[in-house]
């Protein structure tokens, strides 16, 4: 059986609040000398994945920006497959809208609402760093996004229905992970991401010989959850779950990278 793993970053491999991994290094240490390749899934930039894939001596396929593209090292899979571009030494899978579309129509969602809605494309890299407790350094890797826009939209929690109406209207979606908003193309998502990746998985290790896990934390994660054999949520800050009606969801007892841990020694003992 090849074991297939799928995280988000931010408040599930990573505290939420520091952006600390020390908790999960022996259990990544585990999963790397085992093979088992550990697929970021998360809203981050391509950018930020890189930095997280080269800190922790990850080598593996990874989903940026909420599902926008699949970045594939060239030569991972054995067999020849369809991919959209090639960059740097990846071929690349895109789903997502092209980040100048989405700033544009939350440009003309503000005009027309007059919505307080803030994007990292409004602000400069020292005050992405200030509002998201990052360095400037990884501030300036947060905004440099191809598929996805994050903004915060200080409004009232009622008026967020009339967000997510005129984002559709415009032939987009939204999404609301642990700390932003997120606008990204319509055919972008993690659990559609998810599922192609697996199906090379599948390709190149055999139907019946993959089994994925999905590990998550907050509303963004809903589409790669539903897409994966087993899925599993953290515990968050506030000390609740992410509500989820699936029949086989495991809710981690520990928050953030300590949750991760358990779900890991759990599923992959």
């Amino acid at each position: 059986m090849k074991i297939v793993l799928y995280t988000d970053l931010d408040g599930t491999l990573l505290d939420l609040s520091n952006y600390s991994y020390e908790a999960a290094l022996p259990a990544l240490t585990t999963l790397k000398r085992r093979k088992i390749p550990i697929v970021f899934c998360t809203a981050k930039t391509l950018a930020e994945n890189e930095y997280y894939r080269e800190e922790l001596g990850i080598r593996d396929p990874f989903i940026v920006e909420n599902g926008g593209a699949i970045f594939i090292p060239q030569g991972y899979f054995s067999f020849e497959f369809h991919y959209t571009k090639e960059m740097k030494h990846y071929c690349v899978i895109e789903f997502g809208a092209r980040y100048e579309e989405l700033r544009e129509a939350l440009n003309a969602i503000r005009a027309e609402t007059g919505f307080k809605i803030k994007g990292f494309g409004d602000m400069t890299p020292e005050e992405v760093a200030k509002d998201a407790n990052l360095s400037i350094e990884k501030a300036r890797l947060a905004k440099d996004k191809m598929y996805n826009e994050s903004f915060i939209f200080d409004e009232p929690a009622e008026k967020e229905k009339i967000l997510l109406e005129k984002i559709r209207e415009k032939g987009f979606s939204l999404t609301h992970g642990g700390r932003y908003y997120n606008i990204h193309g319509r055919n972008a998502d993690k659990g559609k991401a998810v599922k192609v990746l697996t199906e090379l998985f599948r390709k190149e290790y055999g139907v019946e010989a993959v089994r994925t896990i999905g590990i998550g934390d907050s509303r963004n994660d809903i589409p790669m959850l539903e897409a994966v054999d087993q899925p599993a949520v953290v515990r968050r800050k506030d000390g609740t779950w992410l509500d989820l009606p699936l029949k086989n969801l495991y809710k981690a007892r520990g928050e953030g990278p300590e949750g991760w841990v358990e779900v890991v020694n759990k599923f992959i003992p």
